[in-house]
Parts: C-alpha cells; structure tokens; sequence
C-alpha cells in the first residue's frame, strides 16, 4: 500500500475534477469506471481545466504535464491495491454505492481507509456492508472541485476518530477547507440548497414568474453569485431529482417532495447543461 496512490471510483465530473485536485499537489491517482467513453471524457475534461487554470495563473504552466501524468484512468477495479484511500464518486443512488462498497471492501488492502462523495445518502449505512467500518467516512467535495474550496467531511456512526484526523490533515494538504458534518441526509449543504431549488422550481410551475426573473430576484436582490434555477441546470437536474428524492426518503418530510415539473423534465430528458436545455438553453 503506497501513500502518495489514491484511486478515485466513478470518472464522471465529480470524480474526474476529484482526481484532479489530488493530482495537482503530487498524489497518483488510479480514476476507476466501467465505461471506456466516460474515462475518455474525462480525461478531456481534466486536460481542459488544467489548462484553463494555467492560462488563469492558478497553477505554474510548467507543472501541467506532470499533473496530467499523475492521473492513470483504469477500466474496472483492478488496480486499486496500491492506494491507501479510495474515493467513491459513483451515481447518487444507495444500490449503485452500495454494490461500489461491497465491491471495494474485498479489493482494497485492509488498511486503506475508504471515503463516498455521497451528498445526500447514509455514510453509516455504506460503512455497514463493509467489513472496515471504523475506515469509512464521507469527504463531500463540491462541484467543481477544483474550484470550491469547502469540502464536508461526514463522519459514520463507527468512523474512527483517528481516521477523521487523517481526512481533516489531508484535505487541509489538498488546499480545501474542511468543516465536520454528521451523518443526516442532505448533510448541511443540500439539505439547505434543494428545498430552495425546489421553491424555485415550484414559482416557475406556478406562473409566479419566469426562469430569468426567479434567479435575477436571487442574484440581485439577494446576492446570490448564482440563481437557483441556473445552479439546478450546473447540477443536472436529473441528479437534482435524485438528491431530492433521497431527502424526500430519509426523512419522510414533504417539505423535500419533488416539485412535479423537476419530474416531466427529467422524463423529457431535458437534463440542463449536459443536454444543452434545462430551464434555459446552452449552446456548448
């Protein structure tokens, strides 16, 4: 087990901007999927941005290749023996994750410490399929990671408090600042920005006002850098949806049910961003 090798499961964006960040302060990083066209995609995408801080003097120009060369994509969970930490990074769904940790609890060495992405699910609940439940925590970056700063770390009901202190050391190493959450649904951030995603979702379903005035009144009556309906597209409002039923599940609170439209729109597959039409259009 080496201590500078991470593996980062699921290539998807937050997965492929995971990788990133611990690539550009040395680490290396096995970025695990199943499917040949994600690890290709993200591969890009990573390329892009670290050219695009480059070109923003965030990073040294000289260092990019190396951060590029820090970063293997593997297909499948085969190379995951080396890392001392493996980070999840899969779809927000419970089954998927689940089926990721039970995978990755007979394939990881038996000290290496095992972390989820999850915004929304249980971390006690992951930790239980698991024979190292003392070893398993949730590190919530943000999206984008490169850019965000905060990361929660969540701690299970069995999180050891020694495995807590090496997270908190080590994101701290990464550049991000990190802030103890418990293990509820939604942790703090979703559990606050969904309900308001959904309002706004709501006052579009009702006639209040359109998409535009919804997220102007946010941004300059309330100085939001961004309006909700804007954030739901950066999102995916597919995994919008998703969050917000899984809020809806734990707590059994309709204060988190799903707004009807979120779901037709969804159904419809206009997703946001990704697919170009969400509650407003995107030529790239």
């Amino acid at each position: 087990m080496e201590q500078d090798h991470v593996t980062v499961v699921g290539a998807g964006t937050m997965g492929a901007g995971i990788a990133q960040v611990f690539a550009q302060v040395g680490y290396r990083v096995d970025l695990v999927d199943l499917d040949d066209e994600i690890l290709a995609g993200s591969r890009d995408r990573i390329e892009r941005s670290v050219k695009k801080l480059a070109s923003r003097g965030a990073i040294d120009p000289s260092r990019m290749d190396g951060i590029l060369e820090r970063i293997h994509t593997v297909r499948g969970l085969p190379n995951i023996l080396p890392s001392f930490l493996v980070v999840e990074a899969v779809t927000e769904s419970f089954d998927v994750k689940s089926d990721v940790f039970r995978r990755l609890d007979l394939a990881a060495p038996r000290e290496a410490i095992l972390t989820t992405n999850t915004s929304s699910l249980s971390v006690t609940g992951l930790a239980s399929l698991t024979g190292r439940p003392e070893r398993v925590m949730g590190t919530h970056f943000m999206n984008p990671p490169p850019l965000i700063d905060l990361v929660e770390l969540v701690r299970g009901d069995m999180t050891g408090d020694d495995i807590y202190a090496r997270m908190d050391v080590l994101v701290r190493r990464l550049g991000k600042q990190p802030v103890e959450v418990q293990d509820f649904p939604g942790l703090v951030s979703n559990r606050i920005l969904m309900p308001m995603i959904n309002e706004a979702i709501y006052a579009v379903m009702e006639g209040v006002a359109s998409a535009e005035a919804i997220d102007m009144v946010m941004r300059a009556g309330l100085n939001h850098l961004m309006g909700p309906l804007h954030l739901a597209d950066f999102i995916g409002l597919d995994v919008t949806l998703q969050v917000l039923e899984n809020l809806y599940d734990g707590f059994s609170d309709p204060k988190y049910r799903p707004c009807p439209l979120l779901r037709r729109m969804v159904e419809a597959g206009y997703l946001g961003r990704k697919s170009g039409r969400g509650f407003f259009e995107y030529e790239d």
